[in-house]
C-alpha cells in the first residue's frame, strides 16, 4: 500500500522546524518540568510528526470509504484516495470499461476536493490490485517503521535543524548538552547568588557541585530536582562571580576573584608574540626536532597518533617561571577535557601521594600549579617530568626522574649590566634532565628584567641569536652549540617556538651546521 509521508527519507532531509513544532516542545517542557537534551526533544518531534500525520489520516478515513479498486461505488458515494496523500472526494459519474485482459469493469468519475477536473478510477476492477486491503484502515501497520526507527535512520536532519532552531530562538536556553524553555526557569534571584557566593567562600572558593549550593537556597519542594539545578546553573552562568570549572559530565562551581590570577589571565611569560617564518627552509633533522620538542605554540608538529600511558616532557624556562606545564596534544589526554575554558583538577605527587589543586587554561594551552612542587624539588629547567593517569577521575599524577643528589657542571645564566651571559657553574642535582636544555639560574630578577626590556622593545629574533649564540658557544671547546640548547637558552629571554629560531640559524650564513642539529659561528666576529 502507499507509504506515509514520514516513511519517505526526503521527508526528514528536508525537515524545518514550524510553529507546530515549537508548540510541541513547549508542551513537552510544560509536561516533564526538566532540561532535556538535544536528541530528547528531536525523537519527540519525530513522535509528533508520526503521530499527527496518523491523526490526519484517521480523521479523513472517517469522511469516505476506503476507495479499493475491487468495490462497487454508485453515484453520491463519499470516498478517501490513500494514493492521492488521503484526499477526499464525491462519485459524480459511472461508465462501462473494458480490458481485453481483465474483462469488464466499471470506471467512477470523481470529484476530488479542491481538484475543479474530475478523475476516473476503476471499480469492480476483477484482478489483484495492492490497494486492495482486507481490512481498509489498517493501511501497511506492519511495514511502517516506528518513530524510533525513522529516528535512528534521519536523526542527524532533524537533530541539526533542531539546533539551528533553538541557537537562534532567544525563549530557548542551554547548558552543556540540555535545553529548557527560558520561560520556565525557576526564579533564581540576587539574595540566592548572595547566598551561593557566601556557600563558596566559606569553601575556600570551592570548587562544589551545584546541588551543594542548592541545598543553602530554600527553593520549593515541589519543584524537581533537574529543573531546581538547571536553573540554578544558568543563573551561575550569567553572574560574572562564578566561575565553572568542571571537567565534561561535571559541573563545578569556584569564586572568580579567588581563582589564581595565572589562571584567570594567562602569564605574559607564556605568551608568544606572533614570528612568521617559512618552514620549507628547514631540513628534516630540524623538522624532526621541532616535532620531538613538542612545544605547545609550534604549529609544526605531528599530528595526534595514539593514546599513551605515560608521557613525559622536558621542563623549559617559561614553564618553570610560572609553574605550569604545556598544554601540548600528548599531554592533553591525561588532563580533564570540558566546555569551559579554565577546569579545575587534583595533580598527586606520585612518589609521595601529596594533592594539590591544578587548573587546565585551554584557552592559553597550560596547565597551572606546581610553582611550589617545582620548589619543593629543586627542579632546573630541562628536568625530566613524567605525566600518568590515576585511577580516579579528576586526578592526575606527576613526578621526576629522582636520583641521589650529586653535583654537576650545567650551564648558568646570569645576567651582567643587562644582558644575559652564560657561564658553566657547579649545581647540586637529585633528578635526571636533558643536558642539551638544561639552564641554571642567577639572580632571577636581574633575569626577569632582561626579559621584560625584550618583550617591551620586541626584540627581533636574530637580535636575539646574536647576543646569546657566543655566549653558549663559549661554554664548549669546540664553539658548537646544539638547536635544542639555544631554543632552551633563548626562552629565558623571550617566548619562542622552536620554529622561529632555527629557521634564523638557517638564514643568517653567520651560522654553520656541522651536523647532528649543531651550529657553529663561523663568519666575522659577534
Amino acid at each position: 500500500m502507499v507509504r506515509r509521508e514520514t516513511q519517505n527519507p526526503s521527508y526528514w532531509q528536508r525537515f524545518r522546524v514550524t510553529d507546530d513544532d515549537l508548540e510541541q516542545l513547549t508542551n513537552f517542557f510544560l509536561e516533564e518540568e526538566r532540561p532535556a537534551t538535544l536528541d530528547e526533544l528531536a525523537l519527540a518531534l519525530v513522535r509528533y510528526r508520526c503521530q499527527r500525520e496518523e491523526a490526519a489520516i484517521r480523521r479523513k478515513l472517517t469522511q469516505g470509504a476506503l476507495f479499493q479498486p475491487k468495490d462497487r461505488y454508485d453515484v453520491g458515494d463519499t470516498l478517501v484516495f490513500p494514493a492521492l496523500d488521503y484526499a477526499v472526494g464525491t462519485v459524480v459519474g459511472v461508465r462501462p470499461g473494458f480490458n481485453p485482459e481483465y474483462g469488464r469493469f466499471r470506471v467512477i468519475q470523481v470529484q476530488l476536493e479542491g481538484e475543479s477536473r474530475v478523475r476516473e478510477f476503476a471499480s469492480e476492477f476483477p484482478a489483484p490490485h495492492r490497494l486492495n486491503q482486507e481490512n481498509g484502515e489498517e493501511i501497511e501497520q506492519d511495514a511502517l517503521l516506528t518513530p524510533e526507527d525513522l529516528y535512528g535512520l534521519y536523526g542527524d536532519y532533524v537533530r541539526q535543524a533542531l539546533a539551528d532552531y533553538l541557537e537562534q530562538d532567544e525563549g530557548f536556553v542551554r547548558l552543556g548538552d540540555q535545553w529548557f524553555l527560558k520561560s520556565l526557569l525557576v526564579e533564581i534571584h540576587i539574595g540566592h547568588l548572595n547566598i551561593a557566593e557566601a556557600v563558596l567562600d566559606i569553601n575556600g572558593g570551592g570548587p562544589l557541585p551545584p546541588e551543594d549550593l542548592l541545598k543553602e537556597l530554600d527553593l520549593p519542594e515541589s519543584i524537581k530536582d533537574e529543573l531546581k539545578v538547571f536553573s540554578l546553573n544558568y543563573a551561575l552562568q550569567q553572574d560574572e562571580r562564578f566561575d565553572e570549572v568542571g571537567p565534561t559530565g561535571e559541573v563545578l562551581w569556584f569564586l572568580r576573584r579567588l581563582e589564581p590570577p595565572e589562571v584567570l589571565y594567562p602569564p605574559r611569560r607564556l605568551q608568544v608574540t606572533s614570528v612568521s617564518y617559512d618552514p620549507n627552509i628547514l631540513d628534516a633533522a630540524l623538522i624532526r626536532l621541532i616535532q620531538e620538542l613538542e612545544d605547545e605554540q609550534e604549529t609544526l608538529t605531528l599530528p595526534f597518533q595514539e593514546e599513551r600511558d605515560e608521557v613525559t616532557i622536558t621542563l623549559t624556562f617559561p614553564h618553570r617561571r610560572v609553574g605550569s606545564l604545556p598544554l601540548t596534544d600528548h599531554l592533553a589526554q591525561f588532563f580533564p577535557t570540558g566546555k569551559t575554558q579554565r577546569i579545575r583538577f587534583l595533580f598527586r605527587d606520585a612518589l609521595t601521594g601529596k594533592e594539590w589543586p591544578g587548573w587546565v587554561v585551554r584557552e592559553g594551552r597550560y596547565v597551572f600549579g606546581l610553582a611550589d612542587w617545582y620548589a619543593e624539588h629543586g627542579l632546573p629547567v630541562g628536568a625530566y617530568i613524567d605525566i600518568r593517569r590515576a585511577e580516579e577521575p579528576g586526578v592526575v599524577l606527576i613526578s621526576f626522574r629522582q636520583r641521589r643528589a650529586k653535583r654537576e657542571w650545567i650551564r648558568v645564566a646570569v645576567p651582567v649590566e643587562g644582558r644575559l651571559t652564560f657561564e658553566m657553574q657547579k649545581r647540586t642535582l637529585a633528578c635526571e634532565y636533558d643536558d642539551l636544555m638544561i639552564v641554571g639560574v642567577q639572580d632571577l630578577t636581574a633575569i626577569d628584567e632582561i626579559w621584560m626590556k625584550a618583550e617591551e622593545a620586541r626584540k627581533p629574533v636574530g637580535e636575539i641569536l646574536w647576543e646569546i649564540f657566543p655566549e653558549l658557544a663559549k661554554l664548549t671547546p669546540q664553539g658548537t652549540v646544539h638547536a635544542k640548547t639555544l631554543y632552551s637558552a633563548v626562552n629565558v629571554v623571550r617566548r619562542l617556538p622552536p620554529g622561529p629560531i632555527f629557521a634564523e640559524l638557517v638564514e643568517n650564513p653567520h651560522y654553520i651546521p656541522v651536523g647532528d642539529n649543531y651550529w657553529l659561528f663561523g663568519e666575522g666576529e659577534v
